[in-house]
C-alpha cells in the first residue's frame, strides 16, 4: 500500500522532532555553529522523510540494496564536475529509476538561503540530465525528484521587498510575495521547464508540523502520483 497523507504527516512530525534533539545535543556540547544550521548538520533530520519515500520502491519490489540514502550509493555522475552525491537515489540493474534531493529553508536568514536553495536546485538537475545525455548513468532517462520544505516563520510570510536594479524590470510576479509565496512560483516553474520530473513544497514548523501544501501542483498528492507513473512505466520495461 502507498504512503497515505497520514503518513506524510508522520514523517513531517518526527523531522521537527529529530531536528530538535539535534540542536540540543550540539547546545550540550557547547557547539561553535550558529543558529539552526547546528542541528542541520546532524544530518539525520531528513531521515523519516527519506524512509516514507523508499516505500515506494520497496512496496514496488525494488530491493533494499538498490534503494540508497547514505554513502557511495548517493554518488552520481556528473557533467561539469566529477559527482554529486544526491539524498535518495534508486539504482537497479543498471537504469537509475530515481535521483531525489531533499531540502529544508528556515529562519532566521531566509533571504540568502532561499537564493542558494534555488541556485542549488537548477544546478544539481542540470549536471545530471547533462550527464546523462553523456551516456554516464545508464540507458533510461533519469527520474529527477525535489522535496522542499519551507519553516513557516514570520520572516517567511512576510512581502519581499522589491529587488534593487535600475538597467531592466524584474517580472512582475515576483511582487509583493513572501519567501513561502516565492517558492510556489519557483516550484511550478520547475515543472513548467521540466527541471524536475516532480515537486513536492511543504510550509511546516516544529510547533505545528502539519504540514501545509500552498501549491495544489506541487502537493504530496501530485509527487506520489508522480512517483507512481515512473514505477508503471519502467514495470513495463520489466523492472525491477
Amino acid at each position: 500500500m502507498s504512503p497515505t497523507r497520514s503518513d506524510l504527516e508522520l514523517a513531517v512530525a518526527a523531522y521537527w522532532k529529530t531536528k530538535g534533539e539535534q540542536l540540543a545535543a550540539a547546545e550540550a556540547i557547547r557547539s561553535t555553529a550558529e543558529g539552526t544550521s547546528k542541528a542541520i548538520r546532524g544530518g539525520k533530520h531528513f531521515n523519516p522523510v527519506v524512509n516514507l519515500i523508499s516505500r515506494f520502491f520497496l512496496d514496488a519490489g525494488y530491493p533494499e540494496s538498490s534503494i540508497g540514502a547514505t554513502g557511495a550509493r548517493t554518488n552520481l555522475p556528473a557533467y561539469y564536475r566529477p559527482a554529486k552525491a544526491w539524498d535518495l537515489v534508486v539504482v537497479h540493474r543498471g537504469v537509475l529509476v530515481a535521483a531525489i534531493e531533499l531540502k529544508a529553508l528556515g529562519g532566521p536568514s531566509f533571504g540568502n538561503n532561499y537564493n542558494n536553495r534555488v541556485e542549488e536546485a537548477l544546478g544539481n538537475a542540470s549536471d545530471l540530465s547533462r550527464a546523462h545525455l553523456a551516456s554516464l548513468t545508464g540507458p533510461e532517462v533519469p527520474w529527477l525528484g525535489y522535496f522542499f520544505m519551507m519553516q513557516d516563520h514570520p520572516k517567511s510570510r512576510r512581502p519581499c521587498r522589491k529587488p534593487n536594479g535600475k538597467s531592466f524590470e524584474f517580472d512582475g510576479i515576483w511582487k509583493g510575495r513572501s519567501y513561502q509565496d516565492r517558492f510556489s512560483v519557483t516550484g511550478e516553474r520547475l515543472l513548467d521547464e521540466r527541471v524536475y520530473d516532480a515537486v513536492c513544497y511543504l510550509v511546516s514548523s516544529a510547533d505545528d508540523p502539519g504540514p501545509r501544501e500552498p501549491s495544489k501542483r506541487l502537493d504530496w498528492q501530485h509527487f506520489c502520483a508522480a512517483l507512481d507513473a515512473r514505477l508503471t512505466y519502467l514495470s513495463k520495461l520489466g523492472y525491477p
